[in-house]
């Protein structure tokens, strides 16, 4: 047989085993959407890096050559991710969070009036921490004067060190509902643990999920049971697609009132706390039909520069900005470099209302 021959006669055998590959390829694809409804129906996320560890070790000890087990792995690395594309793309047209109709918009109400997601341009403030009546009483009254309609009431404080100020716990939310109470204020506060949910739901107006627990599904899970509104912070490590996935767990339990909540990522920046991720804010109005809210106190960790981040917040297209304010920031109990004093606060207010003032005016 000549050469010609003979190389016809093998490239005959490969072209059916690249039929038999592509059919098992679409075979596996099907089976892999299957197993992403079930997951989504279950609240477990879509990737799992361990049974992905799992196939890849069966199919090295299965393996006899004469490819190496690096080409094998890498081989079936594109096959998974290829497959993971598929699933996530199918999950986009399914989970509750994203947006279906360009007209389709989250409206999240308050007894006070505030409406969240409504084409205006909110402000929530207050102290890190509640620290006494006081200090809450005259960042209250300042919040009412500019016409701020949610206060932060934390009561509980997550800290890095276990030796720090951890907050003044029950007695906080009790001074921060006082205090909203006597200016028409509502109270939003994190909760730490679902333990705590029942009686925080006595003094706050919202909860609050901070960054450290952005996928702690159980608290995700409990909030998505309760009827008041739930702010998700996005953790400083976390992809803009986990963050809606932790909206979704909150919404897949039944509780339709998230707002989410840009607060920075971790880079390589020395100069601030962490870096605002600004594209976030378009990104997640284009994805889903959520509010979203700036954080301009943990993003940059430093007052110097709050004004420049609320201006970039309010043209951003975000529905509001959360800053931390304090009577006296120099003796705060908790991130004093990044609290604006009442003054401040009155400044920057001055400069947002003007940047949309001029905004509007060179976009119309």
């Amino acid at each position: 047989m000549s050469a010609t021959s003979r190389l016809k006669e093998l490239r005959d055998k490969i072209d059916p085993i690249n039929m038999q590959i592509l059919d098992l390829l679409n075979q596996r694809a099907e089976i892999a959407l299957e197993i992403g409804k079930v997951q989504q129906e279950s609240g477990t996320r879509i990737y799992d890096p361990q049974r992905e560890a799992e196939m890849l070790t069966a199919l090295q000890l299965a393996n006899e050559g004469p490819f190496s087990n690096e080409t094998i792995s890498n081989l079936f690395r594109e096959v998974f991710r290829a497959t993971l594309h598929l699933e996530e793309e199918d999950a986009r047209e399914t989970i509750l969070v994203q947006r279906k109709q360009p007209d389709q918009h989250t409206i999240i109400e308050f007894s006070n009036g505030l409406r969240l997601g409504n084409e205006t341009f909110e402000i929530i403030a207050g102290p890190c921490a509640v620290e006494s009546y006081e200090q809450m009483d005259a960042v209250g009254a300042v919040l009412a004067e500019r016409g701020v309609k949610m206060i932060r009431g934390m009561g509980y404080k997550p800290r890095t060190s276990p030796y720090d100020f951890q907050g003044m716990g029950e007695e906080g939310l009790k001074i921060a509902r006082q205090v909203a109470n006597k200016y028409g204020l509502v109270v939003i506060s994190e909760v730490l643990d679902m333990s705590l949910i029942p009686m925080m739901d006595e003094y706050v107006d919202a909860f609050w999920v901070g960054a450290r627990n952005m996928q702690n599904s159980f608290l995700l899970r409990a909030l998505g049971k309760q009827s008041k509104p739930v702010l998700l912070k996005r953790g400083f490590g976390a992809t803009l697609k986990e963050f809606i996935y932790a909206a979704e767990y909150v919404m897949a339990s039944g509780n339709e009132q998230v707002i989410l909540m840009e607060r920075g990522i971790r880079t390589f920046s020395e100069w601030t706390r962490n870096t605002l991720d600004i594209s976030a804010v378009p990104l997640l109005k284009q994805e889903t039909h959520l509010p979203i809210i700036v954080d301009i106190s943990h993003s940059a960790g430093r007052r110097d520069i709050a004004n420049p981040l609320g201006r970039v917040a309010r043209v951003s297209g975000a529905d509001g900005l959360m800053v931390e304010v304090h009577p006296n920031p120099d003796v705060a109990m908790s991130d004093a470099k990044q609290q604006l004093n009442l003054e401040q606060f009155n400044q920057l207010m001055d400069d947002v209302e003007s940047i949309a003032t001029r905004y509007k005016h060179e976009t119309v």
